[in-house]
């Protein structure tokens, strides 16, 4: 604390209880931290409403800002495909974002030409199934996903594997 406000203080009657200097110490060393937002936005629809506004706008970072550069992004995409996004905002409030490949699910459904998965599958039977999809469908849906970042590592029989496991849970048939 300066000089002449700790005069102030004590020339007003106030006393300083605590030493303001070894706290101030104490706080000031602290480093500051990047805050991680995770949203999931349409292609080419980004717009500053909500989700996206007020899940920016909270953190202090301007959303049309955001917009602006994920639309230009995904322009290649067709609209409306679900993106999920991870956005880092520094303490100085600028940011950068990390686009991930649109979920299993909606590769799936979109490559059987359906818009809802079914609400109590069974693959074994007729009835509980969805559609079914040849392997060489799993296999491009899986070089989509292989192209993520998240999934770079991993090889591409254990991808093929994880993509077979979603359209089971969803009630879509694989067939060689």
């Amino acid at each position: 604390m300066p000089v002449n406000i700790k005069k102030n203080f004590k020339r007003l009657g106030y006393r300083i209880p605590i030493d303001l200097k070894k706290h101030r110490a104490k706080i000031m060393s602290k480093p500051l931290k990047n805050i991680i937002v995770k949203l999931i936005v349409g292609a080419g629809q980004a717009a500053p409403s909500p989700p996206v506004g007020p899940a920016l706008g909270s953190k202090g970072i301007k959303a049309i800002d955001f917009c602006k550069e994920f639309n230009a992004r995904t322009a290649s995409y067709q609209p409306g495909t679900p993106v999920p996004v991870l956005i880092t905002i520094k303490p100085d409030r600028s940011f950068a974002f990390e686009m991930k490949s649109p979920p299993t699910g909606f590769l799936l459904l979109k490559s059987l030409g359906k818009d809802k998965g079914m609400g109590q599958p069974d693959v074994k039977s007729p009835a509980g199934t969805l559609g079914e999809l040849s392997l060489k469908h799993i296999y491009e849906i899986a070089k989509i996903k292989k192209s993520d970042g998240r999934h770079a590592s991993l090889g591409m029989e254990s991808i093929v594997k994880s993509v077979v496991g979603v359209a089971k849970s969803m009630g879509i048939n694989v067939v060689p």
